[in-house]
């Protein structure tokens, strides 16, 4: 039994949604989004919230159906609040620079790593160590996130390179000295 996936879920007020078929639309203050769901997964509409149903019980349908309650539900907080995801880079020489539709990123290496933002994410960098990536459609939001992160993991001894903020480094004693 999902419980995520029976969970009835709210529209917010000021967005819009409707379906054609199983592809969802969802418009609302910060943008549209829209998503083709499974063939197995019912979507309904009711007055002010979506249900999602199982057409059968096999196994692949059961375990799609809590996934797309919370793609749905993710997509109502994307068009209404969007997705702010925040890294910090730690190091010395380590820095971000935002310069028009690309980052410049410094982390240790000969070069400088040049990566290009996506049309639909929003990039801040408040200081040179600090970058804000915020969108609507989270899945694009956290990869781009990822794939700065992957620059330069934190490494567990001296706890340099890039993380997320608030993140947790587990750290590492590092060789003793022979007696």
């Amino acid at each position: 039994m999902s419980r995520i996936g029976n969970r009835k879920i709210a529209i917010p007020s000021g967005v819009t949604c409707s379906l054609d078929g199983n592809k969802l639309t969802v418009k609302g203050p910060k943008g549209e989004l829209s998503r083709e769901f499974n063939k197995d997964i019912t979507i309904e509409i009711e007055e002010n919230s979506v249900v999602c149903k199982r057409n059968n019980e096999a196994k692949f349908t059961k375990s799609i159906h809590g996934t797309t309650n919370a793609l749905i539900k993710n997509m109502f907080v994307g068009v209404s609040e969007g997705f702010t995801v925040e890294l910090e880079s730690v190091g010395v020489g380590y820095r971000f620079a935002v310069s028009g539709n690309k980052i410049t990123v410094s982390a240790g290496y000969s070069h400088p790593v040049i990566v290009e933002i996506p049309a639909d994410l929003k990039v801040e960098s408040a200081s040179n160590t600090e970058l804000k990536i915020s969108g609507i459609d989270n899945q694009k939001v956290s990869e781009f996130a990822a794939n700065i992160r992957k620059i330069r993991k934190p490494e567990p001894y001296k706890g340099k390179g890039i993380r997320y903020k608030g993140e947790h480094i587990r750290r590492k004693e590092g060789k003793k000295a022979a007696k």
